[in-house]
This record gives structure tokens, sequence and C-alpha cells, in this order.
């Protein structure tokens, strides 16, 4: 199993890149009984190698399917179990000691029988005490044979954790589950846990768009020119994606309509996602469900271009030359198109890739006349020809304008960090006062 990440990793202090938003972070990773368990090994390696500080705490059932041993050599700390909670030889009670210790929680899977205990208040194991006991933001993502998930008791359960403070709860996702069952029930991927896990650390574990419907495109299009052959760009997709991540975990309800992307698919968990592949079929599932939502990120790398018809058969070489000069379109603006039939009170976020623009404005006019021309509530404008920023990268930067003239730089750092500050800025003014700057809750 491999694990990706949507943050940059493994780059030294010297090269003068933002520090990953988990290194040096105190991270307890829980692990109770369900057979999702098994992935957590490698999680808790992608963290050490993150530069995290992790410690390991597991469940007799946990401890039945992953090793003690080889959790203890992945974070270079010995591993907890229900028989180190009561010692004579420590002066404190290690629920406590945990508790306090850990900046970020990590329960995963959360088990029924764990997620009981917790939303009753039961403290009679180690992991139950330190949940109660802990003031750490928890991320919990829930594993279990899909008939005990549906099960009313757990969905009660469930209820109750949602409604906790500090919690930011995973529901389990469909598929094949270990006991051959068909459906909902399985733990959010690993590279799922990573950006979660990032997400508290940038910004906590506050549901500042609860009750808010946001819609995003994300990734390029492709105009065919020949069955073999198309139009498009380099966008991979990820800083759209980030944004729906972003804004699930801030509790919005969020529609996903994205080309074709270049990430790990696991970085979709969560999202309700219309995958489309030209302009035209973006446009169409655009405009088809704006009208529901409180708010738009038109994140999305839209081709400029389209052939008028492609070509039904492939085109040799000596027919390309001429291919590529005749018989093309303007695809229709689609930012232009959706600012023109917003609802009164949704609030539109524009992108645009540039070149030539820096740190120090650089390349800005350009960026005011695109606001200008587009009428858009908020532009954010990112170089793609600056080193570890815009495409194919975990990295951006950019400026961020809005149509009453206030523009506000946003320095070089991970594209899920812009992302919630694009998300405080873009957040309807009904639900409260917005601000740029994310800040994680008890820190």
């Amino acid at each position: 199993m491999r694990i990706e990440s949507s943050a940059p990793t493994g780059l030294p202090a010297a090269t003068g890149l933002p520090a990953d938003p988990l290194a040096g972070r105190r991270i307890l990773v829980a692990i109770s009984g369900s057979i999702a368990a098994v992935k957590l090994p490698q999680l808790v390696s992608a963290l050490a190698k993150r530069g995290a500080e992790v410690r390991c705490l597991l469940t007799p059932s946990a401890a039945a399917l992953v090793s003690p041993v080889a959790l203890a050599s992945l974070s270079r700390h010995r591993c907890y179990l229900d028989a180190d909670q009561w010692s004579h030889l420590a002066g404190r009670p290690l629920h406590v000691e945990l508790a306090e210790w850990a900046e970020l929680v990590l329960l995963a899977p959360l088990s029924a029988t764990s997620l009981a205990r917790w939303v009753q208040g039961m403290a009679d194991t180690l992991l139950a005490s330190t949940l109660l006991a802990t003031e750490a933001p928890v991320l919990a993502a829930a594993a279990m044979n899909t008939s005990m998930w549906q099960a009313p008791a757990v969905q009660r359960n469930w209820q109750l954790l949602q409604a906790q403070q500090r919690v930011l709860p995973l529901a389990p996702a469909p598929g094949l589950l270990a006991c051959d069952r068909l459906g909902d029930g399985r733990m959010a991927e690993p590279a799922q846990l990573l950006v979660a896990l990032e997400s508290l650390a940038l910004w906590g574990w506050q549901r500042d768009w609860q009750g808010l419907q946001l819609l995003v495109s994300a990734g390029p299009t492709r105009e065919a020119l020949d069955p073999a052959r198309f139009l498009s760009n380099g966008s991979t997709g990820l800083m759209g994606v980030l944004l729906a991540q972003a804004a699930r975990f801030r509790g919005a309800q969020v529609r996903l309509v994205h080309g074709p992307l270049a990430l790990d698919p696991a970085l979709l968990e969560g999202l309700h996602c219309t995958p489309v592949q030209t302009a035209a079929q973006m446009q169409a599932e655009l405009l088809a469900v704006q009208p529901d939502a409180d708010a738009v990120a038109m994140a999305a790398a839209v081709a400029d271009h389209r052939r008028a018809a492609p070509m039904a058969s492939k085109l040799s070489k000596a027919e390309l030359a001429t291919a590529l000069t005749a018989d093309w379109q303007e695809v229709p603006d689609l930012l232009a198109e959706l600012v023109a039939r917003k609802p009164a009170a949704q609030r539109i976020l524009g992108f645009a890739a540039q070149t030539h623009l820096d740190p120090s404005g650089l390349g800005l006019p350009q960026a005011r006349a695109k606001l200008a021309r587009k009428g858009c509530d908020l532009l954010f404008a990112n170089p793609i020809d600056l080193p570890h920023a815009g495409f194919a990268s975990g990295l951006n930067q950019g400026w961020l304008l809005d149509a009453d003239g206030k523009e506000t730089q946003l320095p070089l750092a991970p594209k899920l960090a812009i992302a919630h500050q694009l998300l405080s800025a873009l957040r309807p003014a009904a639900a409260g006062p917005r601000d740029l700057d994310p800040v994680a809750s008890d820190r």
C-alpha cells in the first residue's frame, strides 16, 4: 500500500519552503478493534517520516490484529496497551499523561464498541479514559460491517459523536469489506486521514460552513482533436479537491465537478463527485446545480478553445499541422456565465493561473482586469511559472482580490492551507464574520 499526501514532505528548513503542517506535532494514534487496523502501521510510518512525534495506543482487540512491536518500531516510541494503564511506578495516570501530551488524536479505526464507550462517557479502558480526558482535537474514522454501521444504536451514537466539540468525524466509505460485504463500512483511506489530520493542524475542528452548500470545479478539461489527441493543460486538480475537502471538514455540503484528475483517488473520498471530460460537459453540470449553492469556487482549468468538430479518425502527421490552425472556436466563459446566473446572495470565487506574477505584485494589473471582466466576488491569482507553486505541486501562492478593491497576498504555503484561507474569505456574509487567518482550536 502506497500512501500519497497532498503536503510537501522531506523538505529541509534550509530550502526556505514552508514547513509540513504535521512536522513537530504531537500525534496520538489510537487504534481500536477492526480489521482496518492493519492499514495503520504504514500511516504511523508516514507520520514519523514527516517529522511528527507519534505515540500509539491499542485496544486489546486491535493488539490481536496489529503488532505493538511493529508500531513501536515505526513510531520510535513504546506502544501503549490496556495493561499499561495502572502502574505503581507511574506518578500520574497514563491516560491523563497521554491526553495532555497529545496535540492531535487520530482514532482509526473507530469500532462500534469504542464509539459506544466514548459517547456514553465510559472510562473502563485506556482508550476510553484517554478520549474523555483529552482536550485535543480528535479525528475519528469509523469502520465496521455494513449491518453494524446501519444499526439504529450505532447511528444514534454516531449522531451524539457529531455533536461533540473538538471532534472531526469521518463516516465509513462504501466498498468491498473484509467480511465480503459490499456497502458502507470501509475506513477512510490513509491518504484521506493524512489530509484530515493536516486540516486539524491548520484550522482545527470548527464547522463554520455548517449548513452551507459549496459548489467546486477542479482539474482540467479536454477538448478532442481526433480520437488520439486532445487540447488540455497541466492542472492535476489538487487545489480544487483540497478546497472541497477543507470545506467538508468545516461542515459544508460539497458538490465537486471535476475534469480528468492526476491524483490519488483516495483524496476524493467523502465528496459528491461528478466527473466530466469537456468544457461543455462541465458547463452543463455546473449550471444544473448552481442554483442550490451558497458559494461557488471555480478552480477548474478550463480549456480556452475547442475544435468545431473533432476528427472522426486519427490524423496523420502531415494532416496534423493543418488541423492545428483551422476550425477552432472559443469555449464559453464558464466563470462569467456562472456570475451572470448567480442568485443574489451567492458568492463566487474565480481562479487565474498566471505567469509573471510574483510576491512583489508584478502581474497584478492583469488579475485586476480579469476580476473586473468576470464580475466575480473574489479572484485568486496564482503563478504557474514559479518554483514549488501552481500545477502539479503540493504548494501554492498568489494574490486574493475582491470586488471592493482589497488585495491580499497569500505567501507560499501548502495548498490545503491556501484552501482554508480562500474558504474563510468566500464564506457567505450571512454565516458570520470572515477571517483569512486559520487558527487551530486550543492552540
